[in-house]
C-alpha cells in the first residue's frame, strides 16, 4: 500500500505518542507499505512553528529531515497534477494544508493515515 501521512500523524510518530492508533503504528511499520511525508506537511510544520502554535524539541529544519530518514519516509513534493484535483474537493472544510494532502492522495492513489474526520469525509482512502 502507498500511504501518505497526515501532518499530525507524522508528529505523533516522531514523539511516539499514545494518540497513534494501533492501525497507524502497524501500517507505518509494515515493510510492504511505501510511506510518504508531503512537502505540504513540512510547510505546515514550519508555518505553525514560526507562529508559535507548534512547539518542537528542535527547529523544523533539523527535526523534519532527521525523523523522515529515521522513520524511513519518502519525501513527496506537491506538484501540478495534485493541484488539479482541488476543484473536486467538498467545500465543508477550508484548511489549505488538509486540502492539499487530499489532492496529493487523489493524484497519487495514496491512502491517508489520519484521525481527521474531515479528511475521512472526502472522496479519498483513509486509515486510522
Amino acid at each position: 500500500m502507498r500511504i501518505l501521512l497526515d501532518t499530525c500523524t507524522f508528529l505523533w510518530l516522531v514523539e511516539d505518542s499514545p494518540r497513534l492508533s494501533a492501525t497507524a503504528r502497524a501500517e507505518h511499520l509494515d515493510p510492504d507499505n511505501e510511506v510518504f511525508l508531503s512537502a505540504v506537511s513540512v510547510w505546515e510544520i514550519g508555518v505553525k512553528h514560526g507562529l508559535g502554535k507548534l512547539t518542537l524539541p528542535e527547529g523544523p529544519a533539523v527535526l523534519v529531515p532527521k525523523h523522515r530518514a529515521a522513520l524511513k519516509l519518502t519525501a513527496l513534493p506537491f506538484d501540478e497534477s495534485a493541484a488539479l484535483f482541488a476543484h473536486k474537493l467538498p467545500s465543508h472544510h477550508r484548511d489549505p494544508f488538509d486540502r492539499m494532502l487530499v489532492c496529493q492522495a487523489l493524484a497519487g492513489g495514496l491512502t491517508i493515515l489520519t484521525p481527521d474526520p474531515w479528511i475521512a469525509a472526502c472522496p479519498v482512502k483513509t486509515l486510522w
